[in-house]
């Protein structure tokens, strides 16, 4: 962060996301949706067991991306189809939607099929809502093997995310969640879609990810869980 900026103002706010969004007012430059995966995870206290996944993505999707300029939604593999009909039924008329994909090498293993070694990440970007690619450029192959052509600048990757899955053994992990995204991942969303002091909206704290990478950042942030225990670990965590 840079030295003497302004502190960000981080937020954690407890309870379901469509009355918490429904109470405020506030527009957001960016939001990072992480939904529960729909496949029976056990989370603390919520049941990830839905009747109709369909019908609750299709919810929140028409309250996040109608507050915010950009929107990224990042879920399993397993609801491509879903996401894909409910996209071309609603949004793609009136965002630009760009789908990317996370994938991982230790992707989880199947002796009996291919093992699902990706996950979707799909943009939703209204109107000409602003991308700053200078900010997440990276050497290039060029630059990596001393080729003179090369852009000093580096290049800007392109809609494949080469992110580990953050798993046991990582850093990272927080083992009272059970499931997490690498921060590298969600910092390059952020720092594409905005610039230091701009709102970011987490409508799925879980262990707090979003909230952590726009600290350092230097945006601000508000991040919402439904569940009492994740929202408090990460207010200690956070010192917020």
């Amino acid at each position: 962060m840079i030295s003497n900026a302004v502190e960000p103002v981080l937020e954690v706010i407890c309870g379901d996301l469509r009355d918490v969004l429904k109470q405020s007012r506030r527009y957001y430059t960016m939001a990072f949706m992480d939904p529960p995966d729909g496949i029976g995870l056990g989370y603390a206290t919520f049941d990830d067991r839905f009747e109709d996944y369909a019908a609750y993505l299709e919810s929140i999707l028409s309250r996040v991306l109608l507050r915010a300029n950009i929107s990224w939604l990042s879920f399993n593999a397993v609801w491509t189809p879903v996401v894909g009909a409910l996209v071309h039924k609603h949004w793609s008329a009136c965002y630009e939607v760009k789908p990317c994909v996370q994938t991982f090498t230790f992707g989880q293993h199947n002796q009996h099929d291919l093992g699902n070694n990706h996950r979707p990440l799909w943009r939703f970007r209204w109107g000409d809502a602003p991308l700053y690619p200078d900010a997440i450029r990276v050497p290039s192959w060029r630059q990596l093997n001393g080729d003179k052509r090369a852009d000093p600048r580096g290049r800007v990757p392109g809609d494949v995310f080469d992110f580990p899955r953050v798993t046991g053994n990582s850093k990272q992990r927080r083992r009272w969640h059970p499931t997490q995204l690498h921060e590298d991942l969600v910092e390059r969303c952020i720092l594409l879609c905005t610039k230091p002091g701009d709102w970011v909206l987490d409508p799925y704290a879980g262990t707090g990810t979003t909230l952590r990478v726009c600290k350092r950042l230097g945006r601000n942030c508000t991040t919402i869980d439904i569940d009492p225990g994740y929202c408090e670990k990460i207010r200690e965590e956070n010192k917020c």
